[in-house]
């Protein structure tokens, strides 16, 4: 079994007991990990498996493809926010992670990013400078930002389309 520190990026049912999740992880980039029997309520999983969680996670690595077995997660950080707007711009920063990364790639300062920008959206509210500061620091991790231009032009450049949640998020943040 494998351990790593990771932040839960994604995840969605995939039978009436098993949920597919999607961490980010410094060592092994994007990471997609079947959790068996996590939707049951006596669940081992119970409570630890909400979207921005950091958590130190195991897992049983797959021979045959890249859905690995989750094993166990030990609650580093849970998010802590409940604010719509906080919800929605880390949903915003977790699916712009999942574009510009690939699966197994290490990206250490990438993780780095989304940790602290979760822990500070956790307990603080979110607001356009917060996104503007993710953005720009993605673009100058990728080597695609100048910082003198837009880093979003940039980050469509890069991507070819800018994450959908940006808007949401953008529709929720404070107009200041």
């Amino acid at each position: 079994m494998e351990q790593t520190e990771a932040i839960l990026i994604n995840r969605r049912p995939w039978s009436d007991t098993s949920l597919l999740t999607v961490w980010f992880s410094p060592l092994h980039g994007k990471l997609s990990a079947m959790a068996r029997s996590a939707r049951k309520p006596e669940s081992p999983f119970a409570g630890r498996l909400d979207l921005f969680h950091r958590a130190e996670i195991g897992f049983a690595r797959s021979r045959k493809s890249s859905l690995h077995a989750l094993r166990e997660v030990r609650l580093i950080e849970p998010f802590g926010s409940t604010e719509p707007a906080s919800v929605f711009l880390c949903g915003y920063f977790a699916e712009l992670v999942d574009l510009i990364t690939h699966p197994g790639e290490p990206s250490p300062e990438i993780y780095g990013l989304l940790a602290r920008a979760v822990s500070h959206l956790g307990s603080k509210p979110a607001t356009l400078r917060a996104m503007e500061f993710f953005e720009d620091e993605v673009t100058r991790l990728l080597g695609v930002g100048d910082g003198k231009s837009c880093a979003l032009a940039a980050i469509e450049t890069y991507c070819g389309k800018i994450p959908a949640s940006r808007k949401a998020a953008m529709s929720l943040l404070p107009k200041t």
